[in-house]
């Protein structure tokens, strides 16, 4: 079995330093912000403002009113029964990586549309160009296989005048790619990020789905199978054949045909016995560099896990090219 990587990064504390959720959610000042989350707010067993986590609409309203109270998009929507991400999580992600770009550019972050990410499967939600966007102004190109889920997102872009420009969304005409077809002829990207679906078939992803609907302790009465996901989630968003592993190691063969597309590759692993597949994938591309970030949100620990091709010559021509008038 292979061993992590030497530069295997130190485990990091919980929620980055930049986040800007690690403090208890403030109920009082997301309902004045966002009225419609009122409803959903009510004083839990400990005497706090909570929502119910287990009710998808609940936590709908609670991500429209972070987006709207810490990122100031006004404009936020999504189909019933897609993926609506724990934003904080999100965020640590996008925080980790401006770390990696830094680590590459003397410890400074790269900023503005100098900078261009790609989102492999942006899904409905958007997300994480809303807030890498909001946050370090880079620009973002986002793919997505499901036509609804891309008409959403790119609702979303249109309704709201700050991403106009920023955030372009693009089709993948074939599911079974990551990176091929999207990047234009001559395009390159300063990094590539993904969240992978983690399940392997949907009967496990909805066993899943039971064991948090218990631990959050939902009011509601029992429902029969399948029951309704939190965080909502289609069949492409949850599962994969061969699971986050075979998701992984397709996308760092396809980043091995096309080495220069990027200078990080980037992809969020939750499930640490799929590690030793992931190295072995990264080992047969010849990466020549790879690094993990421990990340950890409450009880969820998961972790990024980002590799390059480009020589150390290379680096230092990207950053000149690049990010040397965009600090």
């Amino acid at each position: 079995m292979p061993h992590p990587p030497k530069d295997l990064l130190a485990s990091k504390a919980p929620l980055h330093p930049r986040n800007r959720h690690r403090e208890r959610y403030d109920f009082a000042l997301l309902t004045q912000t966002s009225p419609p989350l009122a409803p959903f707010v009510h004083t839990n067993k400990f005497g706090d403002a909570s929502i119910d986590f287990a009710n998808p609409e609940a936590v709908k309203a609670l991500n429209r009113a972070l987006l709207k109270q810490f990122y100031g998009i006004a404009h936020w929507d999504i189909p019933a029964g897609y993926l609506c991400p724990p934003i904080p999580g999100r965020a640590d992600y996008l925080h980790y990586v401006a770390d990696l770009l830094a680590d590459s550019n003397s410890g400074v972050v790269p900023r503005g549309k100098g900078v261009s990410v790609l989102d492999i499967g942006a899904g409905a939600n958007c997300i994480y160009p809303l807030i890498g966007h909001q946050e370090y102004g880079w620009r973002f190109v986002g793919s997505e296989t499901d036509p609804v889920a891309l008409r959403a997102a790119r609702n979303i872009v249109a309704a709201n005048d700050a991403l106009k420009g920023s955030i372009d969304l693009r089709p993948q005409p074939d599911a079974g790619h990551m990176l091929s077809g999207i990047p234009k002829r001559g395009e390159v990207f300063d990094a590539t990020i993904c969240n992978p679906p983690f399940f392997a078939s949907l009967a496990e992803a909805e066993a899943s789905t039971r064991r948090k609907t218990t631990n959050l302790g939902s009011r509601r009465p029992a429902r029969p199978a399948p029951p309704a996901r939190n965080f909502g989630g289609q069949p492409g968003e949850l599962w994969y054949p061969g699971g986050e592993e075979a998701f992984v190691r397709r996308l760092v063969q396809e980043s091995h045909a096309q080495p220069t597309t990027a200078f990080w590759f980037t992809t969020l692993v939750s499930q640490s016995h799929t590690l030793p597949g992931i190295y072995k994938e990264l080992q047969w591309a010849e990466a020549a560099e790879v690094k993990t970030i421990d990340m950890a949100q409450g009880q969820k620990k998961s972790r990024l896990v980002a590799w390059t091709f480009l020589t150390p010559e290379q680096q230092a021509a990207w950053r000149e090219k690049r990010w040397a008038k965009v600090q």
